[in-house]
């Protein structure tokens, strides 16, 4: 089952804009781009179903390596066929190295050439993840989309050690390459591997990374290092100076970014790919995204709004069915079901918003339309 399309094709980039539409194709489905995709760290996206995701729109979701090989463990999923059919996921899936999780674990773990030896935060037990052992877990897993095991510079960083952290990950990517090479897919369908740019907010290492992995040829690039803890303003900078950089036939992915105001500037400097947490775990603590900007839905000003959805012009179950009211009243009742509903409509948003950047990119007026957003959504105002 090998798809006989190119991985990715740019669809629509009008002059005078760095915005783009694409389309990926994999073995489980074609998604256009730009893309969101909801993240399943541990197999599933949390307060959803399979079902509930797909109804929001989504075609592609991130699973995590990290979290994913210490429980249910890769082997277990090998045996089951993969994770799409584990978690009877019959849409595309990407993992992540689990590059980022152990490098949060700044007191359980010790980084080296070989790889990054760490302490499970489930049980404590002593770990190793190295370019080649990652590759294997993701070989085991089975997303269509894999990614190099990479060291992420921490923020801020002087040169030196963004030189050294990226050092580190470049030999890991021509490892994870040269493994690749002699290990084929496992589960009957092509993966594709993504090399991640770092060299923490300095111009010049970054430059030199988008070099590296373009010479390695991978199937896509992504800027790793990125909402790390710097200013928005320094992530814009970087990204905008690495998109160009990129070779443009191949997909661009800014990973763990963001809000809805991210998202636009990003597509507007020319990214295609995008990952969060941040639209299901606000919706599971009471914040959730609308066209209006963020609404504090558990928020007592909403508990008499009986004829308020969360926003109407969402479409989602959600709106379609309930109030404010009512949904405040689940969450300060601890119901279960207002973190569900709250996340659907989360993910439907936040799947709308990459929709209509994609139709304004083809319009052309694409630039003006997300301007005219961000100025509204960050202009000192009345909470929604």
């Amino acid at each position: 089952m090998t798809s006989p399309l190119p991985f990715f094709t740019v669809e629509h980039a009008p002059a005078g804009s760095r915005a783009r539409t694409g389309r990926l194709s994999t073995d489980h489905g074609e998604i256009e781009t730009p893309v969101f995709m909801p993240v399943g760290t541990a197999g599933a996206v949390k307060a959803l179903s399979p079902r509930a995701v797909r109804d929001t729109g989504a075609r592609l979701i991130l699973g995590n390596t990290y979290h994913l090989y210490l429980r249910p463990g890769c082997d277990l999923l090998d045996r089951a066929g993969g994770l799409h059919r584990f978690a009877a996921w019959d849409g595309a899936m990407l993992t992540d190295s689990g590059g980022f999780q152990v490098w949060s674990l700044e007191t359980l773990r010790t980084i080296n050439e070989r790889g990054v030896e760490f302490r499970s935060h489930i049980d404590g037990s002593k770990q190793l993840f190295t370019a080649e052992s990652v590759m294997e877990a993701q070989r085991k897993i089975g997303a269509d989309i894999i990614m190099a095991f990479d060291e992420c510079t921490p923020y801020p960083s002087t040169m030196e050690q963004a030189e050294a952290s990226l050092g580190l990950t470049q030999r890991w990517t021509e490892r994870a390459l040269e493994w690749l090479a002699k290990n084929p897919e496992r589960h009957g369908y092509r993966q594709r591997f993504f090399g991640i740019v770092q060299g923490g907010m300095h111009e010049e290492a970054r430059a030199r990374a988008i070099g590296h992995i373009a010479a390695l040829d991978t199937d896509g690039i992504a800027l790793g290092g990125l909402s790390v803890g710097e200013p928005a303003e320094m992530m814009y900078r970087i990204a905008g100076m690495c998109a160009p950089l990129m070779p443009p036939g191949k997909p661009r992915y800014v990973m763990g970014v963001g809000t809805p105001s991210n998202l636009l500037t990003l597509v507007g400097l020319g990214i295609d790919m995008f990952d969060c947490v941040l639209p299901t775990r606000n919706a599971r603590n009471g914040t959730v995204y609308t066209w209006d900007g963020a609404l504090h839905y558990k928020a007592a000003r909403h508990a008499q709004e009986i004829d308020e959805p969360f926003d109407r012009r969402c479409a989602c179950y959600t709106c379609k069915t309930f109030s404010r009211a009512y949904l405040r009243h689940l969450f300060v009742a601890g119901e279960i079901l207002a973190l569900e509903l709250a996340t659907l409509h989360s993910l439907h948003f936040y799947q709308d918003l990459m929709r209509e950047a994609r139709a304004r990119i083809r319009s052309g007026d694409f630039d003006a339309w997300s301007a005219d957003l961000i100025r509204r959504w960050t202009a000192p105002s009345q909470p929604v």
